[in-house]
């Protein structure tokens, strides 16, 4: 199965409701595709979107990163040599960890054609079914304690709050929605960076003494301030998950020697694709620390590839991938079936993709 081109889309895929974090606010998905086409007529598919507010990949850099530097490392590879290629991909240009997720589930889907079966089996097949949180964006409390209800009765148990935006609303918004849905809804929140370390400290212990019951705090303070997230990790009762500290593998050793946080954050677009990630699931398997499996604002495809990681890997506890049940509509054809809260695989090949509506192509 050799690699013969390699084409490049996007999509454009509407939000049901506007997603705002207390870095941003957006309307909807814009997704570079990936197709990989090979001699035997297999395709492989990927996604990657431009996050520059995370990642620092915007369209035009990941485009780059792939016509300029990726595509014509990798054509000619044969899938049958898969070290080989994730070596060459891994080296070919730093960082650009999207466009690299992007070629990396594009050819994890096609080893598990080559082998015709699905991907999660391949990588350790623990589960066919998962079970995702939804995210209630950040909003005036009211509006926040109602879209928490919405997502109740669509059948969610578990809602990641996002907050770190007027940190002293914050502790109003979780009273709001804490009230709003009762003590069965598990509550786990997200400061994307939101807050200082002695604020997230403070704020923390707050809403310990409100009897909010967080299930875990996501990345209280800025990324590179790994001293800041280990004095909230040591001075909290919340668990305290890292998320934009952690891309490659040797961030998550540092996290785990220093125990700057309980738990770690896997998401494809950082991490450069499945291959790094599962290097991060067996460094967190040796330290006895779980993973959450979550991602960007994504549609199908790489959302699928995170899904199948996650139905592989045991260590992997805590799922956060809405990415889909925030669309508006579903332009893939195949893959995982998305039922709102719960995520089923079925025994096609590779990641089982078959078409992508609406795609424009650009190469």
């Amino acid at each position: 199965m050799k690699i013969t081109d390699v084409r490049i889309g996007e999509i454009s895929v509407p939000l049901k409701t506007p997603f705002k974090t207390a870095l941003r606010t957006v309307n909807s998905v814009e997704d570079i595709i990936v197709e990989i086409h090979t001699d035997t007529g297999n395709v492989g598919y990927g996604e990657a979107p431009p996050t520059g507010v995370i990642t620092g990949d915007t369209k035009g850099s990941v485009i780059g990163a792939l016509n300029e530097h990726i595509i014509k490392s990798i054509v000619g590879m044969n899938v049958e040599n898969f070290e080989d290629i994730m070596l060459v991909l891994d080296r070919c240009i730093i960082k650009n960890t999207s466009a690299k997720a992007a070629v990396d589930i594009a050819l994890h889907d096609l080893y598990g054609q080559l082998y015709n079966a699905p991907l999660y089996k391949l990588l350790g097949g623990y589960r066919k079914e998962i079970i995702t949180d939804i995210t209630i964006s950040v909003n005036e409390p009211e509006k926040m304690a109602k879209d928490s209800i919405d997502a109740v009765k669509r059948g969610f148990d578990t809602l990641k709050i996002k907050v770190g935006k007027e940190a002293f609303k914050d502790i109003e918004r979780m009273k709001a929605i804490r009230n709003a849905v009762g003590h069965d809804i598990k509550l786990r929140i997200d400061a994307n960076q939101g807050w200082k370390p002695k604020e997230a400290v403070k704020i923390l212990r707050r809403m310990e003494e409100e009897c909010l019951d967080v299930e875990f705090v996501e990345q209280p303070v800025a990324a590179h301030d790994i001293a800041g997230l280990k004095l909230v990790t040591d001075n909290v009762s919340i668990p305290v998950l890292a998320d934009e500290s952690v891309f490659s593998p040797e961030d998550a050793l540092r996290i785990l020697q220093d125990r700057a946080a309980d738990f770690i954050n896997i998401k494809l677009m950082k991490t450069g694709g499945l291959h790094n990630a599962l290097k991060i699931c067996s460094i967190a398997e040796i330290y006895g620390v779980e993973c959450m499996i979550g991602c960007m604002l994504e549609a199908k495809i790489s959302v699928n590839a995170a899904v199948h990681l996650a139905a592989a890997k045991s260590i992997i506890t805590k799922i956060d991938l809405d990415g889909p049940a925030l669309c508006s509509e579903d332009p893939i054809e195949g893959g995982a079936v998305f039922n709102e809260y719960k995520i089923e695989l079925n025994n096609a090949p590779g990641l089982g993709i078959k078409k992508v509506n609406g795609i424009r192509y650009l190469s």
